[in-house]
């Protein structure tokens, strides 16, 4: 369901970060990396619902698999091969810590995981042969962005819901429970 909402949320960004992005590039090229987060959110938050190895790649992969179905200008294998990339980034992420720490620096961390190793791939295929400065300032943009929206954002959101009774079949929603 995480997966499935994400890829949801993805079509409607694939339109909305338009207008941001014609302001944002004029400025400072590299800098409309800070729109890069919402599409980098469903690896960190299915990571932090279901806990288990693998589950930020799944929902990430799953997210992009959805929003490739349904059609984008990026094109379905594109989408599908950034899913799994970003998801990766975060997974690695939970698994330094090896899948026991929930809290927010490592949401942070994964969210700008999935961000960092992202943004190398949108080097690599969308921006290649970028100058030095474009790609410094495109990845430290994208970073700061997965970190707040795809990190903090994400946690905020995985104990909202939980603290509805939503996720009681989850570590994250007995966790909720135990808190209250």
């Amino acid at each position: 369901m995480i997966g499935v909402a994400a890829g949801l949320i993805f079509l409607a960004w694939n339109v909305g970060y338009l207008g941001p992005k014609a302001l944002l590039e004029p400025l400072l090229p590299g800098v409309q990396g800070l729109l890069d987060g919402p599409w980098l959110f469903a690896g960190v938050l299915g990571g932090l619902i279901i806990r288990k190895a693998g589950a930020a790649i799944y929902v990430e992969l799953l997210a992009a698999v959805v929003s490739a179905l349904i059609g984008n200008q990026w094109g379905g294998f594109l989408t599908i091969e950034a899913g799994l990339v970003q998801g990766l980034g975060a997974e690695l992420i939970f698994l330094l810590f090896f899948y026991r720490r929930w809290s927010l620096p490592v949401a942070i961390l994964a969210g700008a995981g999935a961000a960092l190793a992202g943004g190398i791939n949108n080097l690599v295929l969308w921006y290649a042969g970028s100058g030095p400065a474009f790609t410094t300032i495109y990845l430290i943009s994208t970073v700061i962005s997965g970190a707040v929206i795809a990190g903090a954002l994400s946690w905020v959101l995985a104990r909202g819901i939980a603290a509805t009774g939503a996720l009681d079949r989850f570590g994250s929603g007995r966790e909720a429970r135990v808190r209250v």
